[in-house]
């Protein structure tokens, strides 16, 4: 089986075994990203696998920073609401207090 190695698992880890990476296709030609595989290669390619590697640490952890804060935004508007449900449970128990006092006074 002749298969060529993906990201996760490539034919060889040693770098200067690897071929070289080659610019976007995608990129337009005089692009502000430079070609890398004049300069040196072997820290480049690391440089870049190890930036990669540490996207989806840096996605979790700014995907955490904004839920914090939203949850921060979030928290006075949540003691606003539980105060308002407490004043109405107080109030009910207050008219349910009266009603009793008044029917116990009737009698």
């Amino acid at each position: 089986m002749n298969t060529a190695g993906t990201i996760d698992r490539p034919l060889t880890h040693d770098p200067k075994k690897q071929a070289p990476m080659k610019p976007s296709t995608f990129e337009p030609t005089g692009s502000a990203i430079e070609d890398s595989t004049s300069t040196d290669v072997t820290g480049s390619r690391q440089n870049r696998t190890r930036e990669m590697q540490l996207i989806p640490e840096a996605l979790a952890r700014a995907h955490m920073h904004e839920r914090l804060r939203e949850a921060e935004r979030e928290r006075p508007a949540a003691r606003l609401v539980a105060a308002r449900r407490m004043q109405r449970r107080a109030e009910r128990a207050s008219r349910l207090a009266r009603r009793a006092l008044a029917m116990a006074v009737m009698q």
